[in-house]
């Protein structure tokens, strides 16, 4: 590993702890990461905040006996690599998103595996980097892979439930480069401007029910395509009117209740889900597909088909910031995307 030093800074836990307890989550300094066959290793310069960090730190009864770093999502430097690493070359500026049973990008320094990195858009700041890798992941693979949606769809409705954060905010984007009528859904006005200035034709309000809003919009007979990026539960009625015969769902986040699954044999629904560790879990044979999807991505942001949902900063990088945008994440009025830079 050459003159890189022994140790490093980082943010890290031991308990799982409420965001307001001011031990939840804690400056320390350890060693830096180990790099395995197919990894490289990342001088981080930003990394970005997501509801998965939170959810990671969430109160449960552990203690862990070396301190758990979380954040897998960012952008940063190749400094090392592994024997069988070959996609990168030691100076690329890279972004890259993680592998929740490894520790994270709120380090100086991070070892991951080298098809979740791509290329650092050059138009982008490794600030603006650092949004996109794990919504824009989650969102291609649940466009293009789970919902098989392309350009022979071109003019069909895709609902995008919860349109203004960070995958949302993706998705609506390359829906309207598919040609697809894009409907977003926010609560507020700074949302819906959000929605719209990121590729939506049309947002409702989803404080009310979505239905009637729909039908005024032309909308009566329902949607082809509906992406839920929020609990789907208080929703699934709601779901199930909405989407057209033959239709698709794609959930990604978790429901807090039991649903009836038996509506979706009438209309013959396509009901799919996505979760961007999948592959890199279960160590998929086309993992290599999340390499080509940065890469694709990566190409898009230089191209200007896509823009990144960075929307605040903070600086530097330590355990005060962190708490507090682990805060702002949980109070879930967050647009956008959140990226701390800097030790």
């Amino acid at each position: 590993m050459g003159s890189l030093p022994k140790t490093m800074r980082a943010v890290g836990l031991y308990k799982y702890l409420p965001i307001t307890d001011a031990s939840s989550l804690l400056d320390i300094e350890v060693g830096i990461p180990s790099v395995g066959k197919s990894d490289v290793l990342v001088e981080v310069k930003a990394t970005s905040v997501n509801p998965i960090d939170t959810k990671q730190r969430a109160p449960k009864p552990i203690v862990e006996a070396t301190p758990r770093i979380l954040g897998w999502d960012g952008a940063g430097v190749v400094v090392a690599k592994g024997d069988s690493a070959d996609l990168f070359n030691v100076g690329d500026e890279v972004f890259f998103t993680g592998d929740v049973r490894r520790n994270g990008s709120n380090a100086q320094y991070m070892a991951v595996d080298q098809f979740l990195v791509g290329k650092k858009p050059k138009n982008l700041s490794f600030e603006q980097a650092a949004a996109v890798p794990l919504t824009a992941l989650t969102a291609v693979e649940t466009i293009f892979d789970r919902m098989l949606i392309s350009e022979k769809d071109k003019g069909k409705s895709f609902l995008v439930i919860n349109s203004a954060g960070g995958v949302g905010s993706i998705a609506t984007q390359v829906g309207r480069n598919l040609g697809l009528k894009v409907i977003g859904t926010a609560s507020r006005p700074e949302t819906e401007a959000f929605t719209l200035e990121h590729g939506a034709d049309v947002v409702l309000n989803h404080s009310k029910d979505l239905l009637p809003q729909l039908e005024a919009h032309g909308l009566k007979d329902g949607v082809d395509f509906i992406l839920v990026n929020y609990d789907p539960a208080p929703y699934w009625n709601t779901l199930m009117a909405a989407i057209k015969a033959q239709g698709t769902i794609c959930l990604i986040v978790d429901s807090s209740a039991p649903v009836d699954i038996r509506p979706l044999k009438d209309k013959s629904i396509t009901l799919v889900s996505e979760m961007m560790l999948t592959r890199v879990k279960y160590n998929t044979d086309d993992k290599r597909r999340q390499y080509e999807i940065l890469k694709e991505v990566s190409e898009w942001l230089e191209e200007g088909k896509l823009k990144s949902a960075l929307t605040k900063t903070m600086s530097p990088i330590n355990a005060a910031n962190l708490l507090e945008a682990h805060r702002l994440i949980e109070d879930k009025h967050m647009i956008g995307k959140l990226v701390l830079s800097g030790f």
